[in-house]
């Protein structure tokens, strides 16, 4: 099956060159920070994770949602997800490996990464989260690639993997529990000290993951002779509804919690995000942005437009960006705002900062469009 991936239109080519030229750039960058140190990020010690954390704690949550798409087809024999569950799957091994590697470049010098498995700490909510992505990574690729090699030889899977994917289920619940037990268990920081953070996690997740798939179900059938179908669409759109209102809910709860009790560090993060306080580094603009997307998203989700394919479309698009600003920009960054000392520092993001993240994305997109066109190929085949 591999050799597929070395046969595809122009505009697949084309696709990759561009990744490729992303992914060489972001190394460029990256070998400028081993050698210059995190000084290259708008990091500093009072903002000490930034982008590349956020992003990290984003992506588990898309990785995480390939749930939403394995529970339903195999524990409750919904047919209409047959045809993208292992779409779902390969998703969340480019998600985990995007995860991966933002922890790797946020380490700084990448050695680093060695003392996680050379000097275990069991204590550690960090150790854990590598564990349990690592697991997932592994869970994901030898059930999405059995399956995909059973159907390519019209045969079906053999019975080893029924437990596997039973078993990727709570797994993949525990993968975004466990990241969000990496900022609800810090005392110091008030956007983060909070009982509701794992559900917030899992409910953004099980929204933004579906938005994504939607997407990427809807370039298949352009630009591929595969075609997933509209029930399964239809069944994601539903989903990404009741997710998504849930993670609008407990962001409306947050606010309630801290304005109503009127403990100042409580409201302080939620202040600096939304209000800025007159710093032009802030990402006001951004989460007033993500909260209209959201508005906009809910408004298609409630409505007829859903049951349309634009309606849809752009609702999902709406989701996905709403969640990346709100889980991927805000969250992470405001969480450190203010400081114990009770100062404001600025972060911004620099330019080899992004860059390194824009490659980290190339390569995870170019690990995806691989998979993907192995799929859309033995799945046009498999319907011949």
């Amino acid at each position: 099956m591999i050799e597929k991936v070395f046969h595809g239109s122009r505009r697949y080519w084309l696709l990759l060159l561009v990744l490729g030229a992303l992914i060489a750039t972001g190394i460029f960058f990256y070998l400028r920070q081993t050698s210059e140190g995190l000084a290259v990020t708008g990091m500093s010690r009072s903002v000490s994770w930034g982008l590349y954390i956020a992003q990290f704690t984003f992506f588990v949550g898309v990785a995480a949602s390939a749930v939403t798409v394995v529970l339903p087809y195999y524990l409750h024999d919904y047919k209409a997800f047959g045809k993208i569950t292992i779409l779902g799957e390969f998703l969340a091994v480019s998600s985990v490996i995007m995860c991966l590697l933002f922890i790797f470049v946020d380490l700084g010098q990448p050695f680093r990464i060695l003392h996680v498995i050379l000097y275990p700490s069991p204590t550690s909510p960090m150790f854990w989260d590598t564990v349990v992505l690592f697991i997932y990574l592994v869970l994901n690729l030898v059930i999405g690639w059995t399956v995909l090699t059973a159907e390519y030889r019209g045969t079906p899977p053999p019975s080893w993997v029924k437990p596997l994917i039973i078993l990727s289920i709570p797994w993949a619940i525990s993968i975004h529990t466990v990241t969000a037990f990496l900022y609800a268990g810090l005392p110091g920081r008030h956007l983060w000290l909070s009982a509701i953070t794992a559900a917030r996690f899992l409910a953004s997740a099980f929204s933004s993951g579906p938005a994504l798939l939607i997407i990427l179900c809807r370039v298949a059938r352009r630009y591929t002779d595969f075609d997933p179908g509209e029930k399964p669409e239809r069944a994601l759109g539903l989903i990404i509804t009741y997710a998504f209102s849930a993670h609008i809910f407990f962001i409306l709860l947050e606010v309630f919690t801290a304005f109503y009790s009127g403990i100042p560090s409580h409201r302080a993060s939620l202040e600096r995000l939304f209000w800025g306080w007159g710093d032009p580094a802030s990402l006001t603009p951004f989460m007033w942005l993500s909260m209209m997307l959201a508005a906009a998203a809910l408004f298609l989700l409630y409505t007829p437009a859903r049951r349309r394919d634009a309606g849809l479309l752009i609702a999902s698009i709406a989701v996905f960006a709403s969640v990346w600003i709100e889980k991927g920009l805000g969250f992470v960054v405001g969480g450190f705002n203010p400081d114990p000392m009770e100062y404001v520092p600025a972060y911004r993001p620099t330019v080899p900062e992004s860059f390194i993240t824009a490659g980290v994305w190339a390569t995870g997109l170019y690990i995806l469009a691989l998979l993907f066109k192995i799929t859309a190929a033995v799945r046009a085949r498999s319907s011949e």
